[in-house]
């Protein structure tokens, strides 16, 4: 029901390039919905992970910057963004990745929902769920290389929240079991 959501809002945006922005505390499911509208999305469409921009555990705020900058201003100018993958085993920038600024985009990631970030987006999302499911979905994903992190991130979450209040800059609020 929220891809069917999603993908309404962005067919009716007039951008021929839109940008969806999905955001929500670790385990709401931004990930899953994000690959989703992925394979609903009818045409060409690119997916960031801001998983692959923090920059090690204490960085929710400087991966949702990176992305704004990097990512997220460019491509509302119409043209080319450049962003580097973080290498969690060796805690330092890899690769570069490449953003077109001729097709469409979903960034989904906790802190991407920001006063800055929202008008460079065409459709925001935020995904709402209980603590124990959203825990129970993380750590049956990342395990015990994220269950001593859990509550340093949570920390990093509530300072977004506060601070940003992403579920009243969303065009789509989405409550998940």
């Amino acid at each position: 029901m929220a891809a069917d959501r999603v993908l309404t809002a962005v067919r009716a945006a007039p951008s021929t390039a839109p940008v969806v922005l999905v955001d929500g505390r670790s385990g709401a499911g931004k990930s899953t919905l994000a690959r989703l509208l992925v394979e609903e999305w009818g045409g060409p469409v690119q997916l960031v992970a801001l998983d692959s921009l923090y920059p090690g555990w204490d960085g929710l705020d400087a991966g949702a910057e990176l992305a704004r900058r990097c990512i997220l201003e460019p491509h509302h100018r119409g043209v080319e963004g450049v962003w580097r993958r973080w290498d969690w085993a060796a805690e330092a920038p890899a690769e570069e990745h490449r953003v077109a600024a001729d097709r469409a985009l979903i960034v989904e990631g906790a802190g991407i929902l920001t006063p800055a970030t929202a008008p460079l987006a065409e459709v925001t999302l935020w995904l709402n769920a209980p603590e124990a499911s959203r825990r129970t979905r993380a750590l049956d994903r990342d395990g015990d290389a994220y269950r001593p992190h859990w509550e340093r991130w949570a920390r990093q979450e509530e300072r977004h929240l506060a601070r940003d209040r992403p579920d009243e800059l969303a065009l789509i609020a989405v409550d998940v079991p």
